[in-house]
This record gives structure tokens, C-alpha cells and sequence, in this order.
């Protein structure tokens, strides 16, 4: 079979600053059809002094407060269309004038007719072995009916990645290569006074931010979550099209329980030579702290409804977002 890969997401310095121009999305919901370009600022003073390539340019730049205490945060330029140029190919940011390399403008029109009715993004794959969990994972995915899982993978183990050669050859896995690493110091944890480096978690904003804007206008409905979170129905009840924030239930990995009789596990001699967590022994789940119950929490959004998007929610949307009944549906994390 012939394995069509994920294409690269862009990454482009900007000459003479600490910013880097990750990718760039025609934006259609504005009243002024504009170009939105990710970047990552060293620090605001840089971020600041950058211009785009337009003659009567009013760009506007928009910060996104979530950065996790990291050097590197993330923004958005705005930048108007000037006149005659309606559907740009190319942009470019630069600082003081200086010429910089600029990227392509990757073109998604507005559509009612999705080719996916719901696509799930895993953002980042580092160093990853769990190769059993991300099986089991996917397989369970598809049986809730999910079409499409974008994963950003900067490595992983062969075994993974003869998992992820599987799954993208039956053409439900897409593997964009993640190399922000290659710019940065990237953090390999969440809180900067623990995990040092330039940039939190592998740069997991602006890999959020590329996939939302990816497929935005390829997916009917969105699930931002990791490879070892499920976000699993309770009932069948709906609601409306809009964001919604699910409960997270942790599993812990260090406690096995057995299913309640008469139900038994499936047998798993073939799985005892596969590297990874079996989350049908990890039944046990750990009481809700009541001040972490609406923390690390994961959404299913309406990507049009979506401007800015974070780990934990959504930083602005068109109709906000609201909590789902854990009765109705809710996340369990198998951690």
C-alpha cells in the first residue's frame, strides 16, 4: 500500500528577530477576508516591531495569554487582503524591513460538504512507546465513529511508527511532521519551573492551532485530546453546535482492576509481547478532587465556531462553550 504522509507544518524564521512563522490560513469569517499567520515571539518588544508584506498594511496582532510561564508564547497577525489580491499563495513577515523567507498560504474554502464528519487531533508525539494504548486508542476512535486522527509527531519508537505507517495507509491516520524542536529548546513538560526550555511542551499551542485552522474546513467537528484520553457517549443525547468540555476521569496505570462479574477481560496472550499500557485492566479510577474537577478538561468544537484555541478549552469562540453532564458524556484518562 502506498502511504500518503501528513504534509510538514510550515516553520519559517523571521530574519533579525527571535519569532518564528509556523503557517498561514486564509481567514473567511472576518468582515475584511484576512491572512492568519501563527508565530512564536521570544519576547513581546520583538513581537512588536515585526510588519508584513503589504503597502497600506494594518496588520493587527493578536497575543494568546496562555504560554505557561515559557520564554515563547504564541500570536496571531492579522493581516487584510490588499486590493486584487484575493487569494494569496505566499506571505511573508518581516522586522525592520530586512527580507525574510515567507511561507506558502495554504488556501481552505468555506464549505457546507466536509469529507470528514469528525476528525480528532493528538498533539505531540515525542519519544513515544506506547505502542498497545495508541492500538487500542484508535481502534476504539473508529468505533465511535471518528474519521480522521492528525497526529504531530516529532519521534517515536519503530514499533510506533509501523503502527502509525498502518493506520495511514488505511488512510485514517495523518502524520504531520513536527520539527519545532529543531528552532527551540522545547519543554518536555507543562510547567516551566520543573521542565525547563524556550517553549511549553513541544510547542503544543501552536500544533493545536495548526490543526484547528488544517481542518477546519475539512471536519464537520473537531476533538483536541492526547493519545491516552477517550472521550466516551454515556447516553445519546446531543446538543447544540457549538464548543463542548468534557470531564476528565484519571485511570491510574499503576492500579489494575478486574471488571465487574460476569464480565470478564478478552483474552490477551497476543498482546503480552506489545510495549504499552492495557487500559481494559485499568478500571480503577481516582476520586474527582473538587478543585481539579473543571481542570484538564478536553473539548469537541465546531471548528468554524473557533478562533483561538488552548490546551484546556478555547481562548475565543463565536458561541462559547459549555460543560457536558458527565452522565451524558465524559473523558477517561489513562495516565
Amino acid at each position: 500500500n502506498v502511504i500518503f504522509k501528513g504534509e510538514s507544518a510550515s516553520l519559517v524564521k523571521v530574519k533579525g528577530a527571535k519569532t518564528l512563522l509556523v503557517s498561514a490560513y486564509l481567514e473567511h469569517r472576518t468582515a475584511v477576508k484576512e491572512v492568519r499567520k501563527f508565530i512564536r515571539c521570544f519576547n513581546f518588544s520583538h513581537l512588536l516591531t515585526l510588519e508584513t508584506h503589504s503597502e497600506n498594511d494594518t496588520s493587527v496582532i493578536k497575543l494568546n495569554k496562555d504560554f505557561f510561564g515559557y520564554l515563547y508564547g504564541t500570536a496571531d497577525i492579522m493581516c487584510p487582503l490588499p486590493p486584487g489580491c484575493e487569494t494569496p499563495v505566499h506571505v511573508a513577515i518581516t522586522l525592520n524591513g530586512s527580507k525574510s523567507e515567507g511561507t506558502r498560504c495554504a488556501k481552505r474554502n468555506e464549505t457546507k460538504l466536509f469529507p470528514y464528519n469528525f476528525t480528532v487531533c493528538f498533539s505531540v508525539m515525542f519519544d513515544f512507546t506506547n505502542v498497545l494504548q495508541l492500538v487500542q486508542s484508535l481502534e476504539m476512535l473508529q468505533l465511535l465513529g471518528v474519521n480522521k486522527a492528525v497526529i504531530y509527531k516529532t519521534s517515536c519508537s519503530q514499533e510506533t511508527q509501523r503502527v502509525l505507517d498502518y493506520y495511514a495507509s488505511k488512510g485514517f491516520v495523518e502524520v504531520v511532521p513536527w520539527s519545532l524542536s529543531k528552532y527551540l529548546n522545547v519543554s518536555r513538560g507543562f510547567m516551566s519551573h520543573k521542565d525547563p526550555g524556550d517553549i511549553h511542551y513541544f510547542g503544543q499551542m501552536p500544533a493545536l492551532s495548526d490543526c484547528l485552522y488544517r481542518y477546519m474546513y475539512q471536519s464537520r467537528y473537531m476533538a483536541f485530546q492526547d493519545p491516552d484520553e477517550l472521550i466516551l457517549p454515556q447516553s445519546k443525547r446531543y446538543g447544540a453546535n457549538k464548543c463542548y468540555m468534557f470531564e476528565n476521569n484519571v485511570f491510574p496505570r499503576e492500579r489494575s482492576l478486574p471488571p465487574p462479574k460476569p464480565q470478564v477481560l478478552p483474552k490477551q496472550n497476543q498482546w503480552q509481547n506489545v510495549a504499552g499500557v492495557n487500559i481494559l485492566a485499568h478500571l480503577y479510577k481516582e476520586p474527582i478532587m473538587p478543585q481539579f474537577k473543571w481542570a484538564k478538561f478536553k473539548i469537541i468544537v465546531n471548528p468554524r465556531a473557533v478562533f483561538t484555541i488552548t490546551v484546556h478549552g478555547v481562548v475565543k469562540s463565536q458561541k462559547g462553550c459549555a460543560w457536558i453532564d458527565r452522565n451524558i458524556a465524559r473523558m477517561y484518562h489513562t495516565r
